[in-house]
């Protein structure tokens, strides 16, 4: 199933399934279901079935094109990165493998729908992309062993972990180079794991104004989905909503002498096998300030 939040015009956000080219919204459908995406994954056992007979049997009330998609998840509880995890970004980046795996996050608040706008900063003109698959956690866990990974995941989404270069490396912490706003676009929707075969035999590919930039396959991943899950829950306790970057292949534009940073006006799409593609435009940043 193909699993989204979407806006109609004057009204809220919604959840729907999707079916060919169109959406069942699943709270016409189903009275008693959750408003949002995080409610829906935590009480799934108690309705992923009434979703699926919606996706099996029900036909579209909205049309695709008819919507605004969302972020499938609109907050996040955590957004959380890795760095370094193809072995041909490894080589552009001049680094050796790690030793072990290196972590970032990405504050709730660069959430970005799969064809919102993603800013130029004011403050920094060295503005990269970065294609990625994401997961999304289906269930509160800790301690999960690599062979129980699998079971926790909701399901796999195309992110773009839009990255700040001159913020990201100006200290050994990467936080505030990775959470500018809007940087952390993802979607169109969330696959769920069984339609997905292999999530480590995927095609990934990211263009910059049609301009192929990244070409690669998840099968490149060093440390895959499930080692990640595994390391990451001997630290935190996973939570149904997070959503995780599983890395980015080579190509990124910080490695192009001179850097191929993204300007206002470049249209950036990530493609991933099986899943889709979100793309997005850079727009500068606006001039408003917001007081409390």
């Amino acid at each position: 199933m193909k699993l989204v939040t979407f806006l109609l015009p004057g009204d809220v956000p919604a959840t729907g399934v999707v079916v060919d080219d169109g959406i069942v919204r699943i709270a016409k459908h189903i009275a008693d279901a959750p408003a949002d995406m995080t409610g829906l994954i935590e009480a799934w056992p108690s309705f992923s079935e009434r979703v699926r007979q919606l996706a099996s049997n029900t036909r579209a009330d909205i049309a695709l094109d008819e919507v605004t998609l969302l972020a499938p998840v609109l907050r996040p509880p955590k957004i959380l990165g890795i760095g370094l995890n193809y072995a041909d970004h490894l080589a552009e980046s001049g680094m050796a493998k790690p030793a072990d795996q290196l972590w970032f996050a990405k504050m709730s608040t660069s959430a970005a729908g799969p064809f919102a706008t993603i800013e130029l900063p004011r403050v920094s003109e060295q503005l990269d992309y970065e294609a990625e698959l994401a997961f999304v956690i289906g269930k509160r866990c800790r301690h999960v062993s690599r062979e129980r990974a699998r079971d926790v995941i909701f399901g796999y989404c195309a992110a773009n972990d839009v990255s700040v270069r001159d913020w990201q490396l100006r200290t050994s912490q990467f936080t505030l180079g990775k959470s500018f706003d809007t940087h952390a676009p993802f979607g169109p929707w969330i696959v769920t794991p069984d339609e997905i075969a292999d999530p480590h035999e995927l095609g990934i590919r990211c263009f910059v104004n049609g301009h192929k930039r990244q070409d690669s396959n998840t099968r490149e991943l060093i440390f895959d989905c499930f080692d990640q899950i595994e390391h990451l829950s001997k630290v935190m306790t996973l939570e149904p909503g997070d959503v995780i970057l599983s890395g980015t292949p080579g190509g990124v534009g910080v490695a192009y002498t001179p850097p191929r940073w993204l300007r206002a006006g470049d249209r950036v799409r990530v493609e991933i096998d099986g899943i889709g593609a979100i793309e997005n435009v850079v727009r500068a940043e606006s001039d408003h300030i917001i007081h409390q």
